[in-house]
């Protein structure tokens, strides 16, 4: 079994700055991950997925380098549309698997019983995502390479359409290449995503493709054909994937104060056990 924790969209941003001039983004994540590291189990990776802060200064991922020092087990980075690449590689320069010579933040990890692969697939100034030629035959080479071993990908944009009209106007790039090669892997269990700031899961090119919400802010729903991009301050949530050896199961865990827990036997509250 491996556990792994996806984090996503934290948007860390310059002391005494509001998102939009409305979301402390800082004191959110800092919760978020001081409750991620209070699991008892703790995961055994966490993935932040993107837009991990949110200008693509230095200063920011100094910042978010310091929030993520409570984390316990091995953390696992990919760039987002708010990302900065080269940024991101100076200020983490000790976590080596960021390669250092591509053009693109694409890696795989291959030391837990789940194969990991990070697809990045941002365009450098741009919002929307893609797979260009470059990337499809990186990520062809790695499906390749373990055809055997059961494989959980990550990218920060979805590939698939929400419905939701104002989430779909910019389209991912290069979805229908990328759906022909995974058809040809059926090992690929999953691919988990950023960027939507909200839960939505579809079948997809042979499996499941998956958005997860943010450890901010999330995306407000509304169906109307001219609706505008809008957000809600809906609770903060993360989610950890369980690999069973037999299926993948992802559990949504939302980051803020609750009751509880309580036994169903008879009513009385779990005494949870410390780390």
């Amino acid at each position: 079994m491996i556990l792994i924790a996806q984090i996503s969209d934290l948007h860390v941003q310059r002391p005494g700055k509001l998102a939009y001039g409305i979301v402390d983004t800082n004191s959110l994540v800092a919760e978020a991950i001081a409750r991620l590291s209070r699991l008892n189990p703790q995961p055994d990776v966490v993935v932040a997925s993107g837009d991990l802060i949110q200008d693509g200064t230095v200063e920011e991922y100094e910042l978010l380098k310091a929030m993520l020092a409570p984390l316990q087990c091995p953390v696992y980075l990919m760039p987002g549309n708010h990302d900065h690449r080269d940024h991101l590689r100076q200020v983490f320069n000790t976590h080596t698997y960021l390669p250092r010579a591509s053009s693109h933040l694409s890696y795989a990890v291959d030391n837990y019983p789940m194969r990991l692969i990070m697809l990045d697939s941002i365009i450098p100034g741009k919002g929307g995502g893609c797979v260009d030629a470059e990337r499809l035959a990186w990520l062809g080479q790695q499906l390749s390479a373990a055809p055997e071993t059961p494989t959980l990908m990550f990218m920060h944009h979805p590939p698939f359409a929400t419905g939701i009209p104002w989430m779909d106007r910019k389209r991912f790039q290069g979805r229908g290449a990328l759906a022909e090669l995974i058809r040809e892997h059926p090992q690929v269990k999953r691919i988990s995503c950023g960027h939507l700031h909200r839960t939505i899961y579809c079948p997809w090119a042979g499996t499941v493709a998956s958005s997860q919400p943010s450890l901010v802010h999330q995306s407000a729903i509304d169906f109307a054909p001219d609706s505008s991009s809008q957000f809600v301050m809906e609770p903060p949530a993360y989610q950890l994937h369980v690999w069973t050896k037999e299926t993948l199961v992802s559990h949504t865990m939302y980051v803020s104060e609750f009751d509880g827990p309580y036994r169903f036997s008879d009513g009385k509250k779990v005494v949870v056990a410390a780390l």
